[in-house]
């Protein structure tokens, strides 16, 4: 198996492991089924990745998350998601091994495509608070001439403090929209599902010893 299909598998995991904590997190703003959705993805990801060729480049296995994401998540993730790493193939394309400046051009076209496919902003109580602050870490450590893996340190810390930011703002966007000031004290599920995952992408990576 790639290093890469590894780490997704890696990063799927820890979201079907948490995926009764975010359902719960959901429960209390939306509608209860954002870790069901996640999880029931994230296994049809792995079940998909676990028959691919080793030959295939990083941008062909985000394209087959992606697509695999979109077809089987429910709700408004689903598509987030999908469209986020589908964007964050196409810096990925022909690549066996990534560097810290193709991360950081693939977390942009990410955040590109989710601004583009939610109509949303940071501030508006979405995995955006969580993921805007981890590329902007990441990218500081890019400047200070960090490895990748401190790089991504930096981004995991950045992305918790966001989840916790969203507990002190109302939500504008989505289905906790419709709850107003009630949603003021609840962490956002889909600011806390981006977390696992890049915290899932660190953890991978220091357990290889690697970056």
């Amino acid at each position: 198996m790639s290093k890469h299909v590894a780490a997704i598998i890696a990063i799927g995991q820890a979201i079907i492991t948490n995926k009764e904590y975010l359902t719960e997190l959901d429960r209390e703003i939306g509608d209860a089924d954002h870790g069901i959705n996640m999880a029931k993805g994230f296994e049809a990801v792995i079940h998909k990745l676990s028959g691919l060729d080793e030959d295939k480049d990083v941008g062909f296995v985000l394209k087959t998350v992606a697509m695999t994401l979109i077809s089987s998540v429910g709700g408004a993730a689903g598509p987030l998601y999908g469209t986020a790493i589908l964007r964050a193939a196409v810096p990925a394309a022909g690549k066996f091994e990534l560097d810290a400046m193709t991360v950081q051009a693939m977390w942009e076209a990410a955040i590109t495509g989710i601004k583009e496919r939610g109509k949303a902003s940071r501030g508006e109580k979405t995995m955006l608070d969580a993921l805007e602050p981890a590329l902007e870490a990441f990218s500081v450590g890019i400047r200070d001439g960090k490895r990748l893996l401190d790089c991504l340190n930096l981004a995991s810390m950045a992305a918790q403090n966001g989840v916790e930011y969203t507990k002190t703002i109302v939500a504008t966007k989505g289905r906790a929209s419709y709850l107003g000031e009630r949603s003021l004290g609840h962490q956002d599920p889909g600011a806390t599902s981006s977390f696992i995952m890049i915290k899932a992408l660190l953890d991978f990576f220091r357990s290889q010893g690697s970056v």
